[in-house]
This record gives C-alpha cells, sequence and structure tokens, in this order.
C-alpha cells in the first residue's frame, strides 16, 4: 500500500526532479511490426525535456518519435530486457539531433517489460572532440607536409617561452640555448625592425581579447638573412579573463611570399601593356567597326538592288499597260472607233489597281501603310471569311478552322488581316499542288521573356491566328528569306514576292510578329501573333465591303476638300459634284481656315494627311473640329504617316482612305460620314425601343 500514499509519490517525484540528467520509464508493448516491436514512455521527469527538447514525453511510443531509427533503440533495449544487465552507451538520438550518453537498467523482473533510462546530452562534447580530433589529424599533416616549421608555448604570467628547434631556426637562435626558458624578448631580437612594432601590437590586442591570433613578419635566422613566416596560435583566458597562455605554430611563407611578389611584377607589366593594348583594341575595334559598317551598307545596296529591280520590272510592266492602252484610246478616237474606247480604258484602270495594290503591299512591308484598326474578333473573322477561303483554295485541299474558346479580342486594320489571311492560304495553296489539308487555327497565348525575345515582341498576352499546310515545307535557307521583299520560289509570273512581305509588315506594325515554323516534306506553319485589346469588338466594328456601290447624296450637304496635288483635288471635287454635293475646295491648311470662315455651314471634311505651309491634315482637322467636335473627317493619304494619325487611333467620326481610290469607294465613304449622325440617332432609337 506505500505505493499509493502520497507523501511517498511526492517524494519519489522531488527525487526524480532533483536528478539533471534526463530520466524515463520504458515498457515495452507488442504491435503491428511484432511482439515486442515497440515501447511507450510511462513516467519522465522534466530533465527529458532538457536533454531532448521534446514535451510532454509520457504516453508517447518509440515509433512515433523516431520512426526511421526505432530498431535501434529496440536493439539496446530489449537486451537489457531480456538478460538485465545494464548497460551503459552513448548513441545519437536521429529525431532530435542530438547525442546522448546512456545509462539503461531493467525495472523488476522480465514479465513486467519496463526498462528505466538515465542519460544526457552529449552532443556538445562530442562535437568538441569531433575538432579536437580533426585539429590534432590536421596538425599532423601539415607536420608531415612541412607546412609547419616550429612550435612554441607561451605561459604568459611568467614569460617563459618553451620553442622547439624548429623554431629556433626560423629565429636564428644559437644552438646552446635552452629552448625551454626563453622570453617574449629573446625572440623579438629576431624580428625585422620594420615588423616589431605591428607585431608587439598584434600581441597586445590578442591577449586582451583572448582567442585565435594570426600574423605574418620576417625573422633573421643565422644567414643574416630575413625570412616571411606567419605565426598561428591561440591565447587562452583564466575564468577572470586574464591571459594564461598562448600556445600556437610557425608556417613557412617565403615561397608563398616570393609568388606574390613575381605576380606583383607580372601586374605591373600588365598594366604596363595594358596602356598601350587598350589604344591597339580601340584602333582595331574602329577599324572593324568601319569594316562592318562597310559590310552593312553593301548588304543595304544589295537589298535596295533587289528592291528596286523588283519595282522597276513590275512597274515596267504597268506602265506599258497603262501607256498602251491610252495611246490605243487615242488612235481610236481619231478613228472615230469609240465602241473600242472602253475595252482600253478598262484595261488602263486594272494597270492602276495593279500598281496601287503593288504600293499597298510595299508599305505593308516596310510599316508605312496607313492602317485603321479596330477591336475585332479573329473567330468571327476567320468564319466569314471560310467560304471565301475555300473557293480559294480548290476543292483538292480541305480547309479545316480550330477556334479557341473565350479567345480574346486584338485591335488591328480588319481588312488588312483580311488580306494577310487569304495571302497565307494562298501560299499554303500553292505549297499543295496535289491537295492536302489547310488548317486554321486560333489561339491565347503568353510570351514570357525569352519567347518573346525570339518573336522579337514586347512580353505580355496576344492572340495567334496560324495558318498550317500539309504541302512541301521549307528549308531553313528558305524560311530566312521568305519575308524579303520580291523573294519567291515561283516560277517566274506566278508571283511577286510580296505576300508574305506584306503579311511580316503589317504584322509588325500592328505591334505584333510573324514567325514561320516549317521543314522540307513536313509542311510548315505561319503564325502570327497580334497583341491582346481588352476592348470589346462588335458587329460595327466590321468594314463594309469594298463593292458596295454608293448613290447621290442630297445636294444640301457641304463638303471641304483640302489636297495639295492639284489633279488629285480636281478628280475628288468632280466626283463629288457630280454626285451633287456642294463642294469647296483649298490647297492648304491656312486657305482651308479662311474658306471656314466664310462657309461656316459645313458637313464634312476631306483632307490630305501632308499638307504644306506648316499645317499638316490632322492639325488642319484638329483645328476646324476645335468649335465642332462633331464634324466629320475623311483623312486621304498615299503614303504612311501614321504617327500623324496617332497611329490609327482615330476619334468618332474620323476614316481613313488610302490613295489611289476608285470614286464609288470615295463616294460610300462620303455617304457614311455625312449620314453618320443620322445613323447613329436612329441606332440610339432602336436600342431605346
Amino acid at each position: 500500500m506505500e505505493g499509493n500514499n502520497p507523501l511517498s509519490s511526492a517524494y519519489r517525484h522531488a527525487l526524480l526532479e532533483a536528478i539533471d540528467d534526463g530520466f524515463c520509464i520504458i515498457e515495452f508493448i507488442d504491435g503491428p511490426h511484432g511482439p515486442l516491436s515497440d515501447y511507450v514512455h510511462i513516467e519522465a521527469n522534466s530533465g527529458y525535456h532538457r536533454h531532448t527538447g521534446i514535451e510532454g514525453i509520457v504516453g508517447k511510443r518509440l515509433r512515433e518519435i523516431e520512426p526511421d531509427n526505432a530498431q535501434v533503440w529496440l536493439d539496446v533495449y530489449g537486451q537489457v530486457l531480456l538478460t538485465g544487465q545494464p548497460l551503459r552507451f552513448e548513441q545519437e538520438f536521429q529525431a532530435v539531433g542530438r547525442h546522448i550518453e546512456v545509462s539503461a537498467t531493467r525495472v523488476g523482473p522480465v514479465e513486467m517489460r519496463q526498462v528505466s533510462v538515465l542519460f544526457r546530452d552529449v552532443t556538445a562534447r562530442r562535437r568538441t572532440e569531433t575538432a579536437l580530433r580533426e585539429n590534432v589529424q590536421r596538425v599532423q599533416l601539415a607536420l608531415e607536409a612541412g607546412a609547419i616549421i616550429g612550435t612554441w608555448i607561451w605561459d604568459i604570467p611568467s614569460d617563459r617561452l618553451n620553442v622547439d628547434e624548429g623554431f629556433a631556426v626560423a629565429f636564428g637562435l644559437a644552438p646552446d640555448r635552452d629552448l625551454s626558458r626563453l622570453s617574449i624578448a629573446d625572440v623579438m631580437e629576431a624580428v625585422h625592425p620594420d615588423d616589431r612594432e605591428l607585431l608587439a601590437a598584434r600581441i597586445r590586442e590578442t591577449m586582451a581579447r583572448g582567442g585565435t591570433y594570426a600574423h605574418q613578419y620576417r625573422t633573421r635566422r643565422c644567414d643574416g638573412r630575413y625570412y616571411w613566416l606567419e605565426a598561428n596560435g591561440r591565447v587562452e583566458l583564466t575564468p577572470d579573463g586574464v591571459p594564461s597562455t598562448f600556445p600556437g605554430v610557425l608556417i613557412d611563407i617565403e615561397g608563398r611570399r616570393a609568388v606574390e611578389a613575381e605576380r606583383d611584377r607580372a601586374l605591373a607589366a600588365l598594366r604596363s601593356l595594358n596602356e598601350t593594348l587598350e589604344q591597339r583594341v580601340q584602333e582595331r575595334t574602329t577599324a572593324l567597326l568601319e569594316a562592318e559598317e562597310a559590310l552593312r551598307q553593301a548588304q543595304k545596296m544589295e537589298a535596295v538592288g533587289q528592291l528596286t529591280g523588283g519595282l522597276a520590272h513590275d512597274f515596267n510592266n504597268i506602265l506599258a499597260g497603262i501607256s498602251g492602252s491610252l495611246e490605243l484610246m487615242k488612235v481610236r478616237m481619231a478613228q472615230g472607233r469609240i465602241s473600242d474606247i472602253e475595252r482600253h480604258l478598262n484595261g488602263a484602270q486594272s494597270a492602276v489597281k495593279r500598281a496601287a495594290a503593288l504600293t499597298q503591299r510595299l508599305l505593308a512591308f516596310s510599316r508605312r501603310q496607313t492602317l485603321d484598326p479596330r477591336a475585332a474578333d479573329l473567330n468571327r473573322i476567320v468564319a466569314d471569311m471560310h467560304e471565301l477561303i475555300g473557293r480559294s483554295v480548290g476543292p483538292a485541299i480541305t480547309v479545316e478552322t480550330i477556334a479557341a474558346g473565350g479567345l480574346w479580342n486584338t485591335f488591328v486594320d480588319i481588312g488588312q488581316l483580311e488580306n494577310a489571311l487569304l495571302n497565307l492560304c494562298i501560299n499554303a495553296r500553292d505549297a499543295m499542288p496535289h491537295g492536302g489539308r489547310l488548317t486554321i487555327e486560333t489561339a491565347n497565348r503568353w510570351l514570357d521573356d525569352m519567347a518573346a525575345l525570339q518573336r522579337g515582341v514586347a512580353p505580355g498576352q496576344y492572340v495567334s491566328l496560324c495558318v498550317s499546310d500539309t504541302g512541301t515545307g521549307m528549308s531553313p535557307d528558305i524560311v530566312a528569306r521568305a519575308f524579303d521583299p520580291f523573294f519567291t520560289t515561283k516560277p517566274t509570273g506566278q508571283g511577286t514576292g510580296l505576300g508574305l512581305s506584306m503579311v511580316y509588315g503589317f504584322a509588325g506594325q500592328s505591334g505584333g510578329a510573324v514567325r514561320i515554323y516549317s521543314e522540307l516534306g513536313q509542311g510548315a506553319t505561319i503564325c502570327i501573333y497580334l497583341p491582346r485589346h481588352l476592348g470589346e469588338g462588335g458587329e460595327e466594328d466590321l468594314p463594309v465591303p469594298e463593292e458596295a456601290g454608293a448613290t447621290p447624296a442630297p445636294g444640301s450637304k457641304t463638303i471641304l476638300v483640302v489636297d495639295d496635288e492639284p489633279l488629285v483635288r480636281m478628280v475628288t471635287v468632280e466626283v463629288l459634284a457630280d454626285l451633287g454635293y456642294s463642294v469647296l475646295e483649298a490647297e492648304d491648311g491656312p486657305m482651308a481656315l479662311k474658306l471656314l470662315h466664310a462657309y461656316p455651314e459645313l458637313d464634312l471634311l476631306i483632307t490630305d494627311v501632308g499638307l504644306p505651309n506648316g499645317m499638316n491634315g490632322r492639325q488642319l482637322a484638329d483645328a476646324i473640329r476645335a468649335p465642332r467636335p462633331d464634324l466629320p473627317v475623311l483623312f486621304v493619304t498615299g503614303y504612311a504617316e501614321n504617327a500623324v494619325l496617332n497611329h490609327g487611333h482615330l476619334e468618332r467620326g474620323m476614316q481613313v482612305l488610302t490613295k489611289p481610290f476608285a470614286a464609288d469607294v470615295l463616294a460610300r465613304r462620303v455617304k457614311e460620314l455625312v449620314g453618320e449622325d443620322e445613323e447613329r440617332k436612329r441606332r440610339e432609337a432602336h436600342r431605346g425601343n
């Protein structure tokens, strides 16, 4: 009954807590791993936590604490349980990263399955012992290698130095000197005069703080010469901070210092060489840059030659057609054969259209075409063009479209994009002379820094439009030149070589890029990457087909035409007058402003972008729209004054028309603009209903 006595229990607890070491009693149990395959802690003192860092150990199982190393402890404590023989050992407690010194004894008979464990944390001691062994090994290796040339022990309070023979040699001490009874002054005599003051200061500093010491200086040996050495030691302090002993070793660094001196001489020589070398390198670099610039100029001239050659070829054909048609018209008019004139007139107009298309493609390649961008849904554009593409490529080619769900909008000139897509599809058709499959695919793309660098664009979100074929493919050298103007692999007369050039320039001018992925015999994929536009695209954003006709407008509308080219201005004015409009004309901005004061009731401004006399077309439009912000404006341009037009970001009521233009196209655009207010009111009224 004594075991249940509270006083006895308190006495037992106080006794266990008085033990600074960790203490616990474990009880073996059967588990999933077999009989006696685990044990539980049934009692422990607070020292257990101090020596292991584990709190609340009572009730915890071994495999719960250290599952990966459980069998080691089971084997050791199991031996104590089964034999009854106490055991003392050291073991790493992996779960807490510590080494413990253990004394284990069985409690009672084996049937109780209990073992008492008394232990302490000896991690610091083990580390010290390990470091000491490593230090001894390092010193031994150094001595054997000849790096350490001497050792000393200095008893600081008695100022007695005990040195070995190597130390005596390094300091030039006489052979008959007692090496166990030297003073610090004795050895200081051998130190180089220039080094003594600093050496003494370093010794005083180390003695004041204790700990490690290292210093390099020169000593005189028996031959009278000074040699470099390094002294390494450690000052031991008493508990009250008084320096007691100062042991250390000497290391020969004469060879190292010689190498360093040689290195310093070499560096000095190299610096001297660099002074003249930099000048030679600069001269050579200048020569290389000049050669590179000459090569670049030659390549530029070659490209210009190729471009002008292609232009001359195509424009000579066009001019020959126009000139011949005009000559025949003149002859037929003189002959009175009026019925033949229309055929020659149509031929001349066809040649003019070819010239306009050629110019447009050249401007597209050079990223100088005038664009009219708007928010667009590529899926809708591809769907609307599916039938046209099918007719263009013929029945032998299967056309498949893969439209990405949730496709982002992009901001692009829809008409130019349609031209680019049709160009790519026709190129794909030509690469599949015996038929095949043409795939048009849209997708959302995130281009990181690397992907964007490869495509020559800024990182960010893009929409891709890819055209793939199962045709002949392209070799790497053809891929490298595919976007060059007038480069074509087709037979003479079957291609201008401007299709891909136009696509390349259009994509770049739209803030995107185009890439070719192809191998010979493996087909080709050409992808256009266009920046994502966060706005919405709608039906009203789609362009009206150019074939749409135009009917005369009411004569009550007044239009001001501004163009510095008299012939173009004359044609424009006559076309508008024939349609029943009241037309005013001016050759530059200042004259247009004077006319506006005389005729304030203006319904439309048609102006060339590039005007003389200090005011361009956009500045004129802004000046006129300042008091009348709703006045429609039609910009006419034969060149890409895209920066003047704010890169296509035009305000409501502004449109762009590119020269040369057909009369019916001009008429349709004018009708759209002068009737814009009425149309907008009609749409708003329709939405209200």
